[in-house]
């Protein structure tokens, strides 16, 4: 693992060159290859450095790779104006930054990392954010996840001092404290973010740029769905015992949420209510304990990042076209650009979870732990909210009487192939699903 930092780090020495943007992709495509070729492992694995993966870990970074690779692919809008190489400086310390969230043995270090991943974040927001309420939203996302981290230092101290140890794969003391448990995974229930805790995310996602909305849906919110696989095995009796709590909250956040995603006025705000939504439910597969939960909400996280960030990359393609991510304004887009349809029409059908996709399996998967660990659960079935938010914004948008009639038909090879590469995993991991399990 350290090898591959040292290669991230190295790459900085890429901003002495004239061609630089197009190289830079080339190589953070290449890595993840290299890494892809690494082999199979059920428990931690090419251990360095307080650093291995597992399971877990090697499909996340790979997933960062790629994101960070159409990040950059993504923001050719920002290619011709200022400050063009400290947005590939930001995004290689973005992508350094999880890959050691997701590779390290030791809590201390994951919890700088996971606090620090902020900080790049915030600098998206504030200097290529779009309006001037960006600064407002910057702050929601300061201080909801320096709310939430700060109790979760305390109990890594204590664990230390206790213990004398950090390391995930060392026992640690069972507490029955309710206070403690909340403290543990209090932080990652914010970064996931769970329902109740969610309101600085569609305020983030809406100021943020392309770039910004699509680490946050593709990587930032699966940290806090590798925090609960990480600390669920540490402290199991406590989440066998309040998990019920937090069942129940992501139960009816799902339904909530979902209603909220039909009275939205704008594009990217929907998109951004409906990662809330599917990220309940993969909290509600990590909550039910079961060997089918945790895989689904797993591959949930996998698929959802590809499908979200997806969906974000088509929104900012009629964005950069009107100049406004309005419903009202952003109507009969069939019209304007019929061969972007296709593409809208796939992602809003996978973001609902229609076969073949990744996440018509991991949902498969998370329903039938949902209904081992309380039966009722059907009662709440939030799979059909969550096709009625989707159709709503495939209809709304691509149907309807356009506000002005110039015709905007031809999408560009880049836009196509970013779509494309986002399409292509959400098919053909399933066609791999031996791999996996």
């Amino acid at each position: 693992m350290m090898s591959i930092f040292l290669y991230m780090i190295f790459m900085s020495l890429l901003f002495f060159l004239k061609r630089f943007w197009t190289l830079f992709q080339f190589m953070i495509l290449f890595i993840m290859m290299v890494f892809m070729s690494f082999s199979g492992f059920p428990f931690f694995s090419c251990i360095s450095y307080c650093y291995g993966i597992d399971f877990y870990s090697y499909g996340l970074i790979i997933l960062t790779m790629l994101i960070i690779a159409l990040m950059i692919i993504s923001s050719n809008f920002i290619k011709g104006f200022f400050l063009i190489l400290f947005v590939l400086f930001v995004n290689l310390v973005l992508c350094l930054i999880l890959l050691i969230v997701f590779s390290s043995l030791n809590m201390l270090l994951m919890y700088l990392f996971f606090e620090f991943s902020l900080i790049p974040l915030l600098v998206l927001i504030y200097i290529w954010g779009y309006q001037p309420e960006r600064l407002i939203s910057g702050l929601y996302l300061f201080f909801y996840t320096l709310f939430a981290s700060l109790p979760f230092l305390l109990v890594i101290v204590y664990f230390m001092v206790n213990k004398m140890t950090l390391y995930f794969d060392m026992k640690f003391v069972i507490f029955n404290s309710f206070l403690v448990h909340m403290f543990i995974i209090f932080a990652f229930m914010v970064k996931l973010p769970m329902f109740m805790v969610h309101f600085w995310l569609p305020k983030a996602h809406v100021q943020a740029p392309i770039s910004g909305s699509m680490i946050l849906a593709g990587l930032l919110l699966k940290i806090g769905g590798y925090g609960f696989i990480r600390f669920m095995s540490l402290q199991e009796f406590t989440f066998f015992s309040y998990g019920y709590i937090w069942y129940t909250l992501s139960l009816v956040g799902c339904v909530l949420v979902s209603i909220i995603c039909l009275i939205q006025g704008d594009v990217k705000c929907l998109i951004a209510y409906s990662s809330v939504a599917h990220m309940g439910m993969c909290l509600i597969g990590f909550l039910s304990m079961s060997k089918w939960g945790v895989f689904g909400s797993y591959l949930m996280m996998i698929s959802h990042g590809l499908c979200s960030s997806g969906l974000f990359c088509l929104s900012n393609f009629s964005y950069e076209r009107y100049s406004s991510r309005s419903f009202y304004l952003n109507k009969g887009l069939i019209n304007f650009m019929p061969s972007m349809s296709f593409m809208w029409f796939v992602f809003c059908a996978f973001n609902m979870s229609c076969p073949p996709s990744l996440n018509f399996f991991s949902e498969v998967f998370i329903l039938n732990s949902m209904l081992m660990y309380w039966s009722n659960s059907f009662f709440l079935f939030f799979s059909f909210f969550s096709a009625c938010f989707s159709y709503f914004l495939y209809s709304y948008i691509q149907h309807g009487l356009p506000h002005f009639f110039y015709c905007y038909s031809l999408g560009k090879i880049r836009e196509y192939l970013l779509m494309f590469v986002h399409l292509f995993p959400l098919i053909f991991i399933i066609l791999s699903i031996n791999f996996f399990f």
